[in-house]
């Protein structure tokens, strides 16, 4: 199997090896020291600053979408969510459940960001912004250093799900001005699904500390507590905690955050390259270095997908909803490298040559 989706992505030897080992019991000196150690290693990369802390909670993305939405604001905020596909309409659904009062800036599928559509929101109380920075769903990438100059301007609390982008864009949480920010296992830390984190600025901190928990397994004023010593509540995912620790290990010995992020730039440039002249469009031209979204101008964009997975060993990501015959996706994060987009172009190239593309 080749796996070009954005989560579940391939990993490294390095993981693969601290995979097939035994699972250590975890109320250990060792394994706070470890836990200690990812902490350090994952405010560096993530670029969090003086004050700041990172708890790592056993769950999916969402784990954290959901622990940042209700540790960080109330009945009494007032946010603004950027929806422009199924994750930032996740922001919206989590803060109808938990009643935070909200206004949806709505997206179409694709569609960038763009300064003048934040005006209207000006000076008119809100309190905080949740927003993808890279919308995985449609692959478009948002423009952070203008959202966080309008939440400096606004005093807004910003709230970044980076769980795609992290690593693979440029994002640095002091340069944004981002109380939150949250990333998961799966995607260019490439290790297992399984743990997300939430990384805290110190405003953010302050923040969590000064609420009250409405939740037992997803309290971050608990995490943070418990993080204090390296240890987190309940039985994390240990095995997957200790791929992790190798993991940024590795990206910081091969240069950090920037290293990494140029690495995947170069991945998903040369794929970008490689399919010009097929009959493929770009699905937007604002593009995270995460993934790439393709509309095929002939045939259907799942039976693509399915195709690639079952005739040539090949997976790439499909589309949901209304986007499921229009558009595939295909990630450049994880251990692929060049020679790997060019298998996939070959076995795209193939598929035009049948008349499936």
């Amino acid at each position: 199997m080749l796996n070009f989706t954005v989560g579940p992505v391939q990993s490294g030897e390095q993981v693969l090896a601290v995979g097939g080992e035994q699972t250590p019991y975890f109320r250990t000196p060792e394994f706070s020291g470890l836990m200690l150690e990812n902490e350090r290693m994952i405010r560096e990369l993530a670029g969090a600053g003086e004050g700041s802390r990172a708890v790592f909670l056993t769950g999916s993305g969402t784990a954290a979408m959901e622990a940042a939405v209700m540790g960080a604001f109330t009945a009494e905020d007032k946010v603004l969510v950027v929806n422009g596909g199924s994750f930032g309409q996740r922001f919206v659904d989590l803060c109808a459940l938990h009643r935070i009062p909200y206004t949806q800036l709505k997206l179409a599928y694709g569609c960038p960001l763009m300064e003048d559509m934040l005006e209207p929101y000006r000076d008119a109380g809100y309190t905080g912004f949740l927003v993808n920075a890279g919308e995985t769903s449609t692959g478009v990438l948002y423009d952070m250093e203008m959202i966080g100059q309008f939440c400096r301007e606004e005093h807004l609390f910003l709230v970044v799900d980076a769980i795609s982008a992290f690593l693979a864009d440029p994002l640095d949480m002091e340069a944004m001005g981002a109380g939150i920010l949250l990333t998961g296992s799966q995607k260019a830390l490439a290790c297992p699904p399984g743990v997300s984190i939430v990384v805290l600025s110190r405003e953010g901190v302050e923040r969590v500390e000064a609420g009250e928990p409405r939740c037992m397994y997803l309290d971050l004023k608990n995490a943070l507590k418990n993080g204090e010593r390296g240890q987190t509540p309940f039985t994390p995912a240990v095995g997957i905690l200790r791929q992790i620790h190798v993991r940024l290990r590795e990206i910081l010995e091969a240069g950090g955050a920037g290293a990494e992020n140029s690495r995947i730039a170069g991945i998903a440039a040369d794929f970008r390259q490689k399919i010009q002249g097929l009959p493929l469009e770009f699905f937007t031209g604002a593009m995270s270095n995460a993934v790439t979204s393709l509309r095929p101008l002939h045939g259907s964009a799942y039976r693509i997908f399915t195709v690639l997975k079952d005739e040539y060993g090949i997976w790439v990501c499909p589309n949901g909803g209304e986007l499921a015959d229009t558009v595939f996706r295909v990630g450049h994060i994880g251990a692929l490298t060049k020679e790997d987009n060019t298998t996939l172009v070959n076995a795209l190239r193939d598929l035009e040559k049948r008349g499936l593309l």
